[in-house]
């Protein structure tokens, strides 16, 4: 069943078009990366999706609903979550208190703060401390459990790995891997290539704001990935 259909979206900060007739299809349950160079587009799709960025209604179908001219709040409601570049912890809040500002679109599921603190268990021994106090990979953690509070049917993450260590980088997505084999479906925002299509079932590679390659991560051409990520 497809979950998520972007139409001919088109995306615009101000007089400038960052988005230029983008077509994506997400099947529930999937995981898919959208990758690209810096300035591509790959994190303004992800804000048309999660309602940042506002365009026409029909340009994002959502279980078979259009959803692009809805605010962000309301597509919170609906059952879609974004876990931001850069964490965006609020730094005044505990990290308990972070996780339970997921709570607020009250949708029933899974997610619980025990569920949370399952998947991080070093959340719960850093819940009393403010969030400014965690490392970068805590505030990954942080991040990604506040959105799943929300219980979520499509998670968005925008570049978990950002400036993280390796090794943390391992964790979150094996726990990243954990979140879709529990039937969340997920998209992925990555320029770590190979990491994204180690967890995805399909790739689109996005050049200038446009869709100039899609193909499944167990049968595409290097060469031809290459080309549509460099734009040569």
């Amino acid at each position: 069943m497809t979950l998520l259909r972007t139409q001919n979206l088109c995306a615009f900060y101000g007089d400038f078009q960052a988005l230029f007739d983008v077509n994506v299809t997400v099947e529930s349950g999937e995981t898919v990366a959208i990758i690209g160079a810096n300035g591509a587009g790959k994190s303004t799709f992800l804000r048309s999706v999660s309602g940042t960025i506002k365009g026409l209604a029909e340009s994002v179908m959502f279980d078979g609903k259009p959803i692009g001219d809805k605010p962000a709040h309301e597509i919170v409601r609906l059952g879609i979550a974004m876990v931001p570049e850069g964490r965006r912890l609020f730094p005044s809040l505990s990290v308990e208190e972070n996780l339970l500002v997921g709570t607020h679109s009250e949708r029933a599921g899974p997610w619980s703060l025990k569920r949370v603190y399952d998947l991080f268990p070093r959340l719960y021994e850093l819940r009393r401390l403010p969030a400014p106090a965690l490392s970068g990979g805590q505030q990954q953690m942080a991040a990604v459990g506040r959105a799943l509070m929300s219980n979520p049917r499509l998670l968005l993450c925008d570049e978990l790995s950002l400036g993280l260590a390796p090794v943390i980088i391992r964790d979150i997505y094996e726990c990243l891997s954990a979140i879709g084999g529990e039937g969340t479906t997920v998209v992925l925002v990555e320029q770590d290539v190979n990491r994204a299509l180690d967890v995805s079932s399909r790739f689109y590679c996005l050049q200038e704001g446009r869709v100039a390659l899609t193909a499944s991560t167990k049968n595409f051409d290097r060469a031809a990935l290459t080309a549509a990520y460099f734009g040569v």
